[in-house]
């Protein structure tokens, strides 16, 4: 399978790495010229991984990875264009995130819309699937903790959810839980917030939520 993933940082990198890791071919695009970071993990890729714009990625991928700023959702989905998403499924991990200095993370939108809504409205000829937005992105691909770390998703084409699983149980992720419609987002973009205190009151990055059932 094609992957196109939008963005080219540390979190499109890691998923980028994990995808060729499953067999996947990969095109992360990128704003503006290859930095020494991509172009290191392009060559790391075995053949299976290539960089160019936003569009190329979009063009690209058979399925698509939105790992861009979250609050940059709507211009990065534009300037790839969104004709290039039609009929796809987008796998959304952003999180809009305002960052001021001296100041935690807070959420630019919350309550009675999220991220994942916006771009759902902004594609509505794809099936968006929000995921892997509450860990950070060393612990993304074969995450490795004591207990069983759970990863959440939701969207609301339940095929597309399928496929998604099928990702998300390729990465390593045993505990995976369906919260139900894109609407849901509104609930999993918070807990980025809630993971980030966490991990600075407690000073370690290597932190995942679990949920048990008796």
């Amino acid at each position: 399978m094609k992957v196109g993933i939008i963005g080219s940082g540390d979190v499109a990198r890691s998923l980028g790495t994990g995808f060729i890791g499953a067999g996947h071919e990969v095109k992360i695009g990128t704003r503006g010229e290859s930095s020494p970071a991509l172009h290191a993990w392009v060559e790391a890729g075995s053949g299976k991984a290539s960089a160019g714009t936003f569009t190329d990625a979009a063009k690209f991928g058979e399925i698509i990875v939105l790992a861009t700023k979250g609050t940059a959702n709507p211009e990065a989905i534009r300037t790839a264009g969104i004709d290039h998403f039609h009929g796809k499924v987008v796998i959304d991990v952003t999180n809009p995130l305002v960052m001021e200095p001296n100041s935690p993370p807070r959420l630019a939108l919350g309550h009675t819309t999220s991220a994942g809504e916006e771009v759902q409205k902004l594609l509505p000829h794809s099936q968006v699937v929000k995921t892997l937005n509450t860990i950070g992105h060393v612990h993304m691909v074969h995450p490795k903790f004591s207990g069983n770390p759970t990863m959440f998703l939701c969207g609301n084409d339940a095929k597309a959810k399928e496929t998604v699983t099928g990702i998300l149980r390729a990465f390593g992720w045993k505990s995976i839980v369906d919260t139900g419609n894109i609407e849901g987002a509104r609930e999993l973009e918070p807990m980025c917030i809630l993971w980030v205190k966490s991990a600075m009151n407690l000073g370690s990055w290597d932190l995942a939520f679990g949920l048990e059932r008796k």
